[in-house]
Parts: structure tokens; sequence; C-alpha cells
């Protein structure tokens, strides 16, 4: 198979799965991947296409993380994590190219002080919606790499409790999303979040802008 078909092959995946999540709810899309788990290699190709069509659908993203888990067990975390990536990165190009304006600038000044892998991670700690991290990234114009790393650390407990939730699962439906967190982990992760943006948001709202422990890169 040459590269132009690759691509064709891979374009008209991600439109299928596009199609399918939108015309269905998220329970009929879940039990849809629960149907092509016994083949991890269809079961991976749509779970990405599914991460890059979610932004659209404003789905959660741990139920990336859920689905991973039930196809994969453990292992599940990683891909879980690897997807949850890479679902974010389509909100933070569109806000990077859109631009913030003052509120973009606002946001610059304050992880160039908080630091910009910091202020990702910790942002992602707190229960709200992952697109409005990513977005408030971009406009922030957090560097591509920072931003990658941020995500990746911060989403981690979440796909840790997707993919652990998913693998005990007997069926994937979308009542899995809601039994995938555990309340205390909620409390404890955004817990851990204040705890480090606690000297940052001090600093910015004293007026003092000096670095906090990052440099932009």
């Amino acid at each position: 198979m040459n590269r132009r078909t690759r691509l064709l092959v891979g374009g008209l995946l991600v439109a299928a799965v596009a199609i399918a999540a939108w015309a269905a709810s998220p329970d009929g899309t879940l039990r849809w991947l629960a149907r092509l788990a016994a083949d991890p290699v269809r079961f991976a190709a749509v779970l990405l296409a599914l991460s890059l069509v979610r932004p659209f659908l404003a789905w959660p993203t741990i139920l990336l993380a859920v689905a991973a888990g039930y196809g994969y067990g453990l292992p599940g975390i990683a891909v879980g994590t690897a997807l949850m990536v890479v679902t974010s990165v389509l909100p933070y190009w569109l806000a990077r190219r859109a631009g913030g304006g003052r509120i973009g600038d606002a946001g610059e000044r304050f992880v160039d002080g908080a630091g910009t892998v910091r202020s990702v991670a910790a942002s992602r700690l707190f229960p709200a919606p992952s697109d409005v991290v990513s977005v408030g990234a971009g406009a922030a114009r957090v560097p591509f790499r920072a931003f990658l790393v941020g995500t990746a650390l911060g989403e981690l407990p979440w796909a840790i409790a997707g993919a652990v939730a998913g693998a005990s699962l007997d069926s994937l439906t979308a009542e899995s999303l809601s039994e995938a967190v555990d309340p205390r982990l909620a409390a404890l992760a955004a817990l851990v979040g204040v705890l480090l943006l606690a000297g940052p948001v001090y600093r910015h709202v004293s007026g003092d802008d000096r670095a906090f422990g990052g440099v932009r890169e």
C-alpha cells in the first residue's frame, strides 16, 4: 500500500468514525468499539480516529481511556494517555492560530511566570473540560512541546482511572464514564493542581511577573 493510498484509507476511516459518532450517542459508539476489541489493530485505528474527531463532538476525553482499558487492560493506561494527548492538539492548534487578544496576552504572562509545563499539567488536574484547557494554552501561546508534556502529565491520573475502570468492565457503555472517576481522586487531583498553581497565582495577582520555576521554550 503506497503513501497516497494509506492517506486515503486513513482519511476515509476518520470520516467514517466522525459520521458514525455524530449519528450515534456516546453509548452507541462505545458499544461499537466493544465489538471491535477482539481485533487489536482495527480497535487501535478506530480509537485514534475517534480521538481526532472527539473535539467536534465535545465528548469527555476520559472516554478514550475507558475504551483503551477495555480493549487492552492495564497497558491501556499508556494508550489512553497518548490518545488524550492527541485529542487535545486540535483545540490547542485552532486557538493558537486564532490568537487570544488581550486575554491571550494575560495568559502568556501567567504561564511565563508559572512555567509552561506546570501551567498545563496543573490545569488538567482540575475536573474541568479538557478542551477549555487546550484552548487556553493555545491562546496563551504555550510552546507545542511544553503543551504535549504538560498534557501527558496532567491527564495521566485520568488515564489511569479510566483505563483501570475500563479493564474491569464486562461491557462498554456510556454509564462507564460516570463510574470511571472516583470523586476522591477528583478531589485529590484538584488539590494537587491548586498547590502547583498557588504560588504563581499569588505572584500574578500581586503584579509580580517574575518567573516561578519555569522557562518558556
